[in-house]
């Protein structure tokens, strides 16, 4: 059974834009000829594609068939610019999953060598470090920086290093609440990146503190996170880079307890592709320098 290529294509633009019509948009196609392929591949493979609900997303299913059609534009991309071919001009557009943090600290470097001298922009899907990975598994990335040391099915996996957390407060913050010592951590205001974001629990459940006790602001941003820290609306963890400079600058002070170290792993489609062979060996050089070794 031949999968159509324009077909898959045509899931993964609708999966990408959410809808039909943004998808027939993209595709400079009419909202019905974009509905005409979906129903076509659906009743050619026998299965349900396509979840119609707003946004769209494709189903267990669909999402093999959207990261096929990923796979196959990375390689026709590579392929024309073997061949020399004008539509090498084009850009590939890459999709990675990444945590926040590493987002805001370490990873946007290498991806900007990786643009300086190569064809390629950046689609970047930001999401918890512990969630990442089910990006890969639905078809949405092509790579993706995860928690997750065991290999998506179709993937490969490489260890990047820790990132290195640190529990920090406002001095005047640390002394309204009594927070020299654990005492005073089961009522002082804590901020949250979300509520998957289990981070800050986890140091509490390290201290003895009850994490479920503790009230909460949540703050889902993570420049606006430190900033919520550092206008001292609670206390959090900041990754270590974000966090020396203001301990040495007094405006922040590290709490008592220890550093929580989050593994972090880089993931990708076990795909023989030179452009992902080449942003993975970037991110893997930075990572050697800004992250912990495992």
């Amino acid at each position: 059974m031949q999968i159509p290529l324009e077909s898959a294509e045509t899931l993964a633009a609708i999966v990408d834009e959410g809808s039909m019509d943004a998808a027939a948009r993209r595709l400079r196609v009419t909202p019905s000829a974009v509905s005409q392929r979906v129903k076509t591949l659906e009743e050619t493979l026998g299965r349900v594609l396509l979840v119609r609900a707003k946004p769209a997303r494709a189903t267990s299913a669909g999402a093999v068939v959207v990261r096929l059609a990923r796979q196959m534009a990375l390689v026709q991309h590579e392929a024309t610019v073997e061949l020399g071919a004008e539509e090498a001009d084009v850009r590939v557009s890459v999709a990675i999953a990444v945590n926040a943090d590493s987002l805001a600290t370490w990873f946007l470097r290498p991806l900007a060598r990786v643009a300086e001298v190569h064809p390629v922009v950046f689609d970047l899907q930001r999401d918890d470090q512990d969630h990442t990975a089910t990006l890969l598994e639905s078809g949405v990335v092509l790579a993706a920086v995860t928690s997750a040391a065991n290999a998506v099915s179709g993937c490969r996996v490489d260890p990047l290093g820790a990132l290195r957390y640190l529990p920090v407060a406002t001095p005047a913050f640390a002394s309204r609440w009594g927070l020299a010592d654990a005492g005073g951590l089961g009522t002082a205001p804590v901020v949250q990146y979300d509520r998957r974001d289990d981070l800050q629990n986890r140091w509490l459940r390290a201290v003895r503190v009850d994490p479920g006790a503790v009230p909460a602001h949540y703050v889902p941003s993570s420049g606006e996170f430190a900033t919520a820290i550092r206008l001292g609306l609670g206390w959090g963890m900041l990754p270590e880079s974000q966090a020396l400079p203001a301990i040495r600058s007094g405006e922040l002070e590290k709490l008592d307890g220890p550093p929580v170290d989050v593994p972090l792993y880089w993931q990708q489609w076990n795909l023989r592709s030179t452009t992902l062979d080449i942003v993975a060996a970037e991110v893997a050089a930075e990572a050697g320098r800004a992250l912990r070794r495992l």
